[in-house]
């Protein structure tokens, strides 16, 4: 048997011993027949995951998290990471937050 027939061998049999696992999804409904939206769900993380290879120094992978988890604070929060970028940008500069730190609190996405 040559390498292609091997591997279409193992491939016949691993589905033929999921098969019942295989067929569940018509049994019930609720089971999609595929798994592209969990697959979807995590794709971003998987190309961010990727990105974090050229942050460089440990600074800038510092940086990109911080970055990240605000975008993805401010998605469960409901609010749109462009205006709220644009709006820290534009009022940080301008606070006295190191005489009073609790202005920050105004500013956090929560």
């Amino acid at each position: 048997m040559d390498g292609s027939a091997w591997h279409i061998a193992t491939a016949a049999e691993y589905t033929l011993n999921r098969a019942d696992g295989l067929r569940e999804f018509l049994r019930d409904g609720r089971i999609e027949i595929d798994n592209n939206p969990a697959e979807n769900a995590i794709r971003p993380n998987v190309i961010r995951r990727k990105n974090w290879l050229f942050s460089v120094s440990e600074a800038g992978a510092e940086a990109n998290a911080i970055c990240l988890s605000l975008t993805e604070i401010t998605k469960i929060h409901g609010i749109d990471f462009y205006a709220y970028l644009q709006k820290l940008f534009t009022e940080l500069p301008n606070l006295d937050f190191h005489q009073a730190p609790g202005l920050l609190d105004d500013y956090l996405p929560w």
